[in-house]
Order: C-alpha cells, then sequence, then structure tokens
C-alpha cells in the first residue's frame, strides 16, 4: 500500500494527493509519470508525477473524478493508501536553454506544465506561463505555477477570472508582441487545446512539445493501447512519449480513438454513481 499523507481539493472534482513512494520519489524526472489502481478491483490509471519530495520520500498526483475509478480514489482518505503506484514510466521532458519558454496548461494539463516549468527556469529560461479552463473555479495551481514564472497569464472561457478567452487567444497575443519572443512552447491540456497550439506555432517555426495522454492499460509497450501517430509512424505514448512534436501529432486519430470506450465508461459511471446513492 501507497499511504496518503496529504489530501486536499483543488477544485470541483479535482483532488491533490501526496503518497509516500520513497523510490519513484528518488527515481523521477520531469516529465515522467505512474500508473495508480486505488483497490485490488480498480483498472489502471496514468497520473502524472506534477511534484516530488525527495526529503520525505512523497510524490503529487492530481485526479480529475471523470469517472468510476477516479470516482473511487475520492474514497480514500489521508492515512489510507494506493492498492498500487507504479513508475516512474515513459521519457524524460527534453530541457534545454531556449530562451524565452511559453508554457500552457489546460484544465488538468496545468498538473504536467508545472514540472516542466520548474525545470526549464532551472536552466536559466525566461517562462511565461499561460493556464486555462472554462471558468475561474476550474482553474489550479495558479499560485504555484506562478511563483515559478516571470508572467502568469490566466484565461476562462466564460470570462469569470483573467482574460475572457481561449489560451491561444493569448498565445497569439504573445506572438504578435514585437517585445516577446517566443522560443519555444510546451502544451498539455485537451488534445483539441494542443492541436490548435501547435497549428498556431507551426507557421512561426516555434518548438512545440506537447505531452499525450492516449488510453493505457500496462504503462511498459507491451499492450500496444497507448499508439499515437507520430510523423506517420506508429509510437507508444508510454515508452516513446509522453511528449512529443506537437507538429507532428495526428491530433485527429488520436481523438477519435479516446472514444473508443465512451459509451460504456458513461455506462460504468452512471452504475456506480446509482450504487453510491443506494449505500
Amino acid at each position: 500500500m501507497y499511504e496518503i499523507v496529504e489530501k486536499k481539493t483543488l477544485g470541483p472534482s479535482v483532488t491533490h494527493y501526496e503518497i509516500k513512494a520513497p523510490r519513484i520519489a528518488r527515481a523521477r524526472q520531469c516529465g515522467q509519470f505512474v500508473i495508480v489502481r486505488a483497490f485490488d478491483h480498480s483498472e489502471r490509471i496514468p497520473l502524472t508525477i506534477a511534484d516530488v519530495n525527495r526529503d520525505t520520500g512523497t510524490i503529487t498526483i492530481i485526479v480529475q473524478s471523470v469517472g468510476k475509478s477516479t470516482m473511487e480514489m475520492t474514497r480514500l482518505q489521508k492515512g489510507q493508501g494506493f492498492q498500487d503506484v507504479v513508475g516512474p514510466l515513459g521519457q524524460p521532458s527534453h530541457i534545454e536553454k531556449f530562451g524565452t519558454v511559453v508554457v500552457i496548461g489546460g484544465g488538468l494539463g496545468t498538473a504536467v506544465v508545472y514540472p516542466q516549468a520548474v525545470a526549464l527556469r532551472n536552466l536559466g529560461n525566461k517562462i511565461i506561463s499561460i493556464i486555462g479552463a472554462r471558468s475561474k473555479e476550474l482553474l489550479i495551481l495558479e499560485e504555484l505555477l506562478g511563483s515559478v514564472s516571470d508572467k502568469l497569464i490566466c484565461t476562462t472561457d466564460d470570462g469569470s477570472y483573467g482574460k475572457k478567452g481561449l489560451v491561444t487567444d493569448a498565445l497569439q497575443e504573445l506572438i504578435d508582441d514585437p517585445d516577446t519572443n517566443v522560443d519555444a512552447v510546451y502544451c498539455a491540456g485537451p488534445v483539441i487545446m494542443m492541436k490548435f497550439v501547435a497549428r498556431l506555432t507551426k507557421p512561426f517555426n516555434i518548438p512545440t512539445i506537447v505531452s499525450l495522454n492516449p488510453i493505457m492499460v500496462d504503462g511498459t509497450g507491451m499492450c500496444g493501447g497507448c499508439r499515437v501517430s507520430i510523423d506517420g509512424k506508429t509510437k507508444f505514448a508510454c515508452v516513446d512519449g509522453p511528449e512529443f512534436d506537437g507538429h507532428q501529432v495526428d491530433y485527429d486519430e488520436l481523438m477519435d480513438r479516446l472514444t473508443t470506450y465512451k459509451n460504456h465508461e458513461q455506462k460504468s459511471r452512471q452504475k456506480h454513481a446509482c450504487k453510491l446513492q443506494q449505500t
């Protein structure tokens, strides 16, 4: 069992967990993830390692309750533990000295770009962060990401906080600003968001790294469930990624594959919700 040493709510259906996992904390590099099972009957869920504390031997993961298994996770409280936490998995982020780097987090993707921002800043890059969500209550890690950013821009679809609009609107403004030279972009969030960020940066030849989270099962490349098309070639996100050149990703294929189990997931969630109401 992997003990939960801290649990807190970040927003509607979004939970922060700090978990005792000293070996993972020692080995983890920026960009890597873990496969988590809440209980012995739960499905495996890939989650980014948002932060580590090597002194206490803990890792931080952030979970959004969208299906049966993530809903089950919210039952676990501080002092209890996860059945399995396997990792660190995946390739570390490619981090180098670019100059000015824009990191973009959409929704839960902010948990992915935060460690990237830390690593990029440690190499001397100037960090401009953009985080976006549908509304104010869905923005997460604003203060934490702001603490490692030279500039932080918040956007909301409904205008309830920060700039009204999309993260791509804010990115376009930075690209158009003659006083800002965008040397690279790191992006994580909904696939459609990453698609349009990459489409925006491509004509300007701005290197763009995206973090993909397709359907995953074992996380070791054996099942092939996480295959994605990169520059016309099949790659496995769990062992070749999760980060790829954003200008080479087949986003339409990825979005199509992500709907494969949509009906099954909805039925499972509904069944679980009804079961909870009966208890």
